[in-house]
């Protein structure tokens, strides 16, 4: 896959359908990386006459690893916000947000409609608010505006989030890998098998080495970075926030938050669907996804 640079980094992306359509920018949570986004869906939305571009976050996948910024520790960081204590990192979701936008000018694209995942989806928001002429719209899916005092993560979820696999063994990460999307994935109907999670597993264990930095610089960079429920008053774009409404790692409370904090938003909620992307939900997303940018579309040249 092709990589440029973008904010001064070197990002791994990928684009589907033709360069003169509409633009759809992709953008994949904590830890993830952009292979999490269902080719499928990509291919999908491209046959609906749009250009797909999906990238790897910063400091994951086979974007630039930021290690010059050095290593962190949640540990602490977790124990600073228990003591009350003001943390810092080394860098923070507005970061990641000029990052997406250095993206779309790299490849030339002044404006696109923003779809965000969990984390993406607070990068999403970001956009949105900080860089309100890039985003022809938003999309922010299983994420939060990080309001004080919504529903946590059920437990089970948290730990296996924040439990690294005992070993970097390529086995081991598989079985790892499996086990925590059972845990913070989708309910019937919506549930993948064993084969589908294997799949999956192994695509994104074979894709690139295991690099705890990065993934720990990522998630002080979301406790570090300010709740958006006050800002998110200033979208102007169009907006729709998809949840899972058995989602254990983003609480549905997460998500009716963030549609109440944009002004006009659309909530979609999915009875079953937790915090994944299986081949059953596909559909799902691709209607709500395809149907929302669509009609935004078609308002922009109706007006």
């Amino acid at each position: 896959m092709p990589q440029l640079k973008a904010n001064g980094l070197t990002i791994e992306y990928e684009s589907f359908g033709r360069a003169v359509d509409p633009a759809i920018l992709l953008i994949m949570g904590f830890s993830a990386q952009m292979t999490m986004w269902p080719r499928e869906l990509c291919d999908g939305l491209a046959s609906k006459g749009f250009r797909v571009v999906r990238f790897d976050n910063r400091d994951v996948g086979k974007s630039e690893k930021l290690e010059r910024l050095g290593q962190v520790s949640a540990v602490e960081v977790f124990g600073k916000i228990a003591a009350g204590e003001k943390i810092t990192a080394p860098y923070v979701l507005n970061d990641m947000a000029a990052d997406a936008v250095g993206l779309l000018g790299a490849l030339d694209i002044p404006e696109a409609h923003i779809v965000g995942a969990s984390m993406g989806g607070m990068i999403a928001q970001l956009v949105a608010v900080n860089h309100p002429r890039h985003a022809r719209s938003l999309t922010s899916i299983m994420s939060s505006t990080g309001r004080p005092g919504l529903p946590p993560s059920k437990p089970e979820a948290m730990a296996v989030l924040m439990t690294p696999p005992p070993n970097t063994e390529r086995e081991t990460r598989i079985v790892y890998a499996m086990n925590a999307w059972r845990i913070i994935g989708s309910q019937a109907p919506y549930a993948a098998d064993d084969k589908e999670l294997r799949a999956t597993a192994e695509r994104e264990v074979d894709r690139v080495a295991y690099y705890p930095q990065g993934i720990a610089r990522q998630l002080v960079g979301i406790l570090a970075s300010p709740p958006r429920h006050e800002m998110l008053a200033n979208v102007k774009c169009p907006a729709l926030v998809i949840h899972g409404e058995a989602d254990p790692l983003v609480d549905i409370a997460a998500g009716r938050d963030t549609a109440a904090s944009i002004p006009g938003a659309r909530l979609v909620t999915v009875p079953g669907m937790g915090h994944d992307f299986t081949m059953k939900l596909l559909p799902v997303y691709l209607r709500e996804i395809g149907n929302f940018v669509s009609d935004v579309e078609a308002r922009r040249k109706a007006a």
